[in-house]
């Protein structure tokens, strides 16, 4: 006969301990133990607010977390993937120890079969439904995102202003140095020639189409929602006198109209949303000539899944990162023809933590701009993000494509390595 909760004793949970001048484990305890157990005992403790704690057995905890209260606990054990990270925003959770080592720790054991359907995430299900990108939609969600002041992203960005993956050459380069060689690295797949008629669809603040028009002697025509990023990308067409090569466009993908030799597209399929993708496709063909070439370059998964709850509540609204097989939905209808495929999700690890380092020394100043709350909520979305990469819970893919009928496409990868 199993032990009734009022008999259970700390020899029933190895690792707990409870509360000073209490010889039991408190209700709060056992769940907190049991999470640990589900999740593979992780080296971590949990100290809740009558300092009563619960680690696995026989382990130093590298890292400690405490917990203000027990409606914070009961929120968290509800759904603990939106009510933990936002309970760390609002200071009601306190991590002592390395960030992203604790978030790559929740995510492996999170990949435990028996684990992805407890501690109410079913329960929790109806929370997480993205907010669909039609065009009122995309307009929405981008503006909640890109929308909230370029001086906030320049402090950490660093001065390409490159929202993407970068592409390190090797491990001492700067991020300066791995956003332009991520310029490089695509222009060179695309085979990028002077006079060549690119359209690119998400443009950020400008970095690749002043690259390409700058570096390459291209004709850009970029198009972008985001009325900040727009405005700031034709300025540094105007500094830079590239205002006769590229043309930034407020408008939606959708609207992209005219012929061109090149489609680019870094880091904006996150914000499509998979049932717009043969529409995107459509796009595209009709946008290319015979001899067109383009590349996609995506954050995306191994497996189809939806993004994180909490970032698609809080901060991505609509974000969506692909498997390559959805991507396809892309490619396949309209006639499109992928020539290579490249995963560099370890470039992008890279890129978060030099991201990271560049918001923490940022900290007291994006504090003054907004609050406390906003500082650890991005805190937290920049180290998950590392260490969802890390971890192999994100991908990035590259994919260069053409129309099917295009034979002059290179014989080699010679191209892409070419200085």
């Amino acid at each position: 006969m199993s032990a009734s909760p009022e008999s259970e004793t700390i020899s029933d949970f190895p690792g707990a301990v409870p509360a000073p001048g209490r010889t039991r484990i408190s209700i709060e305890g056992r769940l907190l133990r049991r999470l640990l157990a589900d999740l593979g005992d992780p080296p971590v403790e949990f100290v809740l607010w009558s300092g009563e704690r619960a680690a696995p057995p026989g382990t130093a905890p590298a890292i400690r977390i405490r917990i203000a209260d027990r409606g914070t606990l009961l929120r968290v054990l509800g759904d603990p993937q939106v009510q933990f990270p936002d309970a760390y925003s609002a200071g009601r959770i306190e991590v002592e120890g390395d960030l992203v080592q604790l978030i790559a720790l929740i995510y492996r054991g999170m990949e435990a079969e028996d684990v992805k359907h407890s501690f109410g995430s079913r329960v929790a299900r109806w929370f997480r439904r993205n907010q669909r990108n039609t065009l009122a939609g995309s307009r929405r969600n981008i503006h909640h995102h890109y929308d909230i002041g370029n001086e906030f992203y320049a402090m950490w960005l660093g001065d390409t202003m490159a929202y993407t993956c970068a592409y390190y050459p090797n491990l001492a380069a700067t991020l300066e140095q791995a956003q332009v060689a991520k310029m490089d690295h695509v222009c060179r797949k695309l085979q990028l020639q002077p006079g060549d008629n690119v359209v690119e669809a998400g443009c950020g603040w400008g970095s690749l189409a002043l690259h390409m028009a700058g570096r390459y002697g291209a004709r850009v025509r970029a198009y972008n929602i985001s009325r900040e990023q727009v405005a700031y990308a034709r300025e540094r067409a105007r500094q830079q006198r590239l205002e006769d090569r590229v043309e930034f466009i407020q408008d939606d993908y959708r609207n992209i109209t005219g012929h061109y030799d090149v489609f680019a597209s870094v880091g904006m399929l996150e914000h499509v949303g998979r049932e717009n993708y043969p529409e995107l496709g459509r796009v595209i063909r009709r946008s290319l000539g015979s001899a067109g070439r383009g590349l996609i370059h995506s954050i995306g998964r191994n497996h189809p899944g939806p993004l994180h709850p909490w970032i698609t509540r809080r901060i991505f609204p609509g974000a969506y990162a692909p498997s390559l097989g959805e991507m396809m939905q892309i490619f396949e209808p309209s006639g499109l023809s992928v020539l290579d495929v490249e995963n560099i999700r370890l470039h992008y690890a890279l890129t978060l933590r030099h991201w990271l380092d560049r918001f923490r020394a940022a900290e007291d100043r994006v504090r003054r701009m907004f609050d406390e709350t906003f500082v650890r909520m991005w805190r937290l979305y920049l180290a998950g993000s590392i260490a969802g990469f890390e971890t192999g819970t994100l991908q990035l893919f590259q994919v260069v494509f053409s129309t099917r009928e295009n034979n002059q496409i290179a014989l080699t990868r010679q191209h892409q390595y070419a200085t």
